[in-house]
């Protein structure tokens, strides 16, 4: 009997450890950017930039080479 009741008592131990450390990535408001995603938007939003500048540098020599 004894031994039973220390086994349940440390897996309810474990449960509640496990679910403290757990708490903080649950717990966390999904709506709010995270690090990751922020830095991942930054770079998406850069090579957007860049791709519109490579465009628009293509768009001038056409027009350059149209021109002459």
């Amino acid at each position: 009997m004894g031994r039973i009741l220390v086994l349940v008592l440390g897996l309810a131990t474990i449960a509640f450890a496990a679910k403290y450390m757990l708490a903080g990535t649950v717990l966390r408001d999904p709506a709010g950017p995270t690090q990751p995603k922020r830095q991942l938007d930054e770079v998406r939003a850069r090579a957007k930039q860049l791709e519109r500048e490579q465009q628009k540098s293509v768009d001038d020599v056409a027009r350059k080479i149209d021109g002459q």
